[in-house]
């Protein structure tokens, strides 16, 4: 008898995987507003973490518009669009990981160059804003990480470019799901070591805001070098 694997499912997967079938089945319509994290937290007996977790999945899926300060929407979508990703950090290869770093570096490189020439003044804003949580955030895991997945979507965004907005969201909850569930990699937990992502991001920012392509791409190779070198290295042990 064959006996398949039977993959274990996190808490913020089955919350998503309900919500997704809501959309899919009509229970939730195209531009609906879902019910507020602290809301979403009572009904499923969960932290509001897992529920921002769950959220960020149904976004990198297309389903959901997070817009900051006036809730979650339900975007247009068509069934056959949908799907959690399929990574599963203990299957996934080194060299899938790698792969994924390195489209990783060459679309965001590019991506910091288009913002450097392309963004607006709310761009900036946002760009601010995030920092700015960061900052205060400073050694806190959990917060720490979802401002980096924040930034780095606000890059994207600050192209104008929807298909890279896209893009970026797909490879980024990829690793992004690979990274947490090895739970071997402290970059934000320590305050210490997230001091330097924090002020490669700053550089980043200040490139943007200078409207200087060439040091945008080269202060998001640094920072992405970094953060290369770093994964490399827990995964050597």
């Amino acid at each position: 008898m064959d006996i398949q694997k039977i993959k274990p499912r996190k808490i913020y997967e089955l919350i998503a995987e309900q919500i997704k079938e809501q959309i899919v089945s009509g229970g939730l319509k195209p531009g609906d507003k879902l019910p507020s994290t602290k809301e979403l937290s009572e009904r499923y007996q969960v932290g509001r973490s897992t529920v921002r977790e769950a959220l960020s999945a149904l976004k990198a899926m297309g389903l959901v518009e997070i817009h900051q300060g006036e809730g979650d929407y339900v975007r247009t979508i068509e069934s056959h669009d949908v799907g959690l990703p399929e990574f599963d950090s203990s299957l996934m290869s080194r060299e899938t990981l790698m792969e994924l770093i390195e489209a990783r570096k060459t679309l965001e490189i590019s991506n910091a160059a288009l913002a450097a020439e392309k963004r607006t003044e709310d761009d900036l804003g946002k760009f601010q804003a995030v920092l700015k949580r960061m900052e205060e955030y400073l050694g806190d895991e959990v917060e720490g990480e979802r401002c980096d997945i924040e930034f780095h979507l606000i890059l994207a965004e600050a192209t104008h470019n929807s298909i890279l907005v896209r893009m970026i969201e797909s490879i980024s909850t990829q690793m992004q799901t690979a990274i947490r569930e090895t739970r071997r990699l402290q970059m934000y937990a320590n305050r210490t070591v997230s001091t330097q992502p924090l002020q490669e991001h700053k550089a980043v920012y200040a490139a943007i805001l200078g409207q200087d392509p060439a040091a945008a791409q080269e202060a998001m190779r640094r920072h992405l070098f970094h953060v290369e070198q770093v994964l490399v290295k827990f995964m050597k042990k």
